[in-house]
């Protein structure tokens, strides 16, 4: 079932997806950074990753309905039980990445939800209003001259994060919308997703246009003999870098006059609990609800919540923080329960020492992979981690906006009837996306904005002509 390990058991094989065609040849020895394995991959042909100016992409002219039609049959190959590329990435991705069989696996099954029709045709209008835009030239008449509008394909670079097997899935959506031509560079901690869809692509249509814009490909980030001659003008209009902060300043070196940056920054995610949760639903449901938006992906997604600000006395803040824990003690559907990670060393020093410091600091849990709470009046120092949360005690949700900046994704409000009070607020502040509490890692795929934008639309080369005059 599974691919080929080279060698022994030690050595895994990450195969390369070049513009449609599969590459398995075992010439380029790397060690993974997120887990210390040894890989081996294709070795790369330069050439190979671009695609000539001087010749329209694959699927430039393609029109929507066709590549939206495909995309559906791509979503119905990805069953998890009948799709081995996808089988063979839930199995060596254990060997890269922290989530763990259980959770890679149910991200695979839920795959397929990126690629149905109203997932891909909500990301697509609401991105550009008018699909006209992206089939052809739309004449426009502004201030009474009639102009002709493209949105037409970019070539882009994306440098893909691997704390969640949904970046791929959505990076291949939206640049399938776009039309354009897209390298795809692995991360070290998810080697096998990116391939594992687009084998899926080639195996539906090996020679659509589609299959043939997308490559994806390992090496080592910072690779000056690959990157210094690829992310340029010449070849490419953009790079879209997810990731850490050490990515994306790597990535902003080769910013230039005609290659852009698209950066998805990394970000935390708090939580702002009212009053209300104490007048009613059991807190045991308060405490499950939080969980959901803190343990998923083992707390390393953006989207996960590291700080929560809530109203209450100290005791009922108490009572709250020891719901939390039994919560966080609990498998989730992408979240680990009683085996989870633990916080890093160097916190586990710093929450001793806080320990010692009650009533102004308490502590919930110990570190044993099931949770851990600290409960404060004001935010700690530190960026809380490995299943650790910092419950902040606040008079008002208002309160907890002083503590909101660019650098904050998503906020969970309880009860989601309080959103309305805080979101200009928080908005003003920097927050992004704001949604009831428990809803920050169920929201489906399509049709809203990421990072503050529209990733579609900023990915499109805009252009613009004068029409001819009669």
């Amino acid at each position: 079932m599974l691919h080929e390990i080279i060698a022994d058991n030690d050595r895994l094989l990450v195969p390369h997806v070049i513009k449609g065609v599969v590459q398995l040849d075992a010439a380029v020895e790397h060690r993974s950074r997120a887990s210390g394995s040894t890989v081996m991959t294709p070795s790369i042909d330069l050439d190979s990753l671009i695609w000539p100016r001087s010749q329209p992409g694959p699927a430039f002219d393609t029109p929507l309905a066709e590549i939206v039609d495909f995309l559906v049959e791509v979503g119905k190959a990805l069953d998890f039980d009948r799709n081995i590329h996808l089988q063979e990435a839930a199995a060596y991705n254990l060997r890269c990445n922290s989530l763990g069989a259980r959770i890679l696996e149910n991200c695979y099954r839920d795959i397929a939800w990126f690629f149905t029709r109203d997932a891909v045709e909500a990301e697509a209008e609401q991105s550009l209003g008018s699909l006209d835009l992206l089939d052809g030239w739309a004449r426009r008449d502004i201030q009474g001259t009639a102009f002709d509008i493209r949105a037409f394909p970019p070539r882009m670079v994306h440098v893909l994060a691997g704390n969640a097997p949904i970046v791929p899935p959505v990076t291949i959506v939206r640049g399938a919308i776009s039309k354009g031509v897209h390298l795809l560079k692995m991360p070290s901690n998810d080697m096998f997703t990116a391939t594992a869809l687009l084998r899926t692509m080639a195996d539906v249509g090996p020679n659509h246009p589609v299959t043939r814009s997308f490559s994806a490909a390992y090496w080592r980030g910072g690779d000056a003999s690959i990157e210094n001659h690829i992310l340029r003008s010449q070849y490419f209009d953009k790079l879209a870098v997810w990731g850490g902060e050490a990515a994306v300043r790597h990535a902003m070196q080769y910013a230039a006059p005609g290659f852009e940056i698209m950066s998805f920054d990394p970000k935390v995610s708090i939580s702002l609990i009212g009053r209300e949760a104490f007048e009613g639903v059991p807190l045991e449901t308060i405490g499950e609800r939080s969980a959901a938006d803190i343990i998923a992906f083992n707390q390393d997604a953006c989207s996960c919540a590291r700080f929560q600000f809530i109203e209450g006395s100290d005791d009922q803040v108490d009572r709250y923080c020891e719901a939390l824990v039994e919560a966080m003690g609990r498998d989730i559907r992408y979240g680990a329960g009683p085996d989870g990670p633990l916080p890093p060393a160097m916190l586990i020093e710093e929450l001793d020492m806080l320990g010692n410091l009650e009533p102004i600091y308490r502590l919930f849990g110990r570190p044993d992979g099931r949770g851990m709470v600290i409960r404060s009046s004001e935010p700690v120092s530190f960026n809380p981690g490995g299943k650790l949360v910092n419950v902040v005690t606040v008079d008002r949700l208002a309160d907890a906006i002083q503590y909101v900046t660019v650098a904050t994704q998503s906020v969970g409000v309880y009860p989601p009837s309080r959103i309305a009070e805080v979101r200009d607020g928080l908005s003003s502040a920097g927050a992004q996306r704001i949604v009831g509490l428990g809803n920050i890692n169920t929201g489906k795929f399509g049709g809203l904005p990421h990072d503050g934008g529209w990733p579609v639309h900023k990915m499109m080369h805009w252009v613009v002509t004068e029409a001819a005059k009669d």
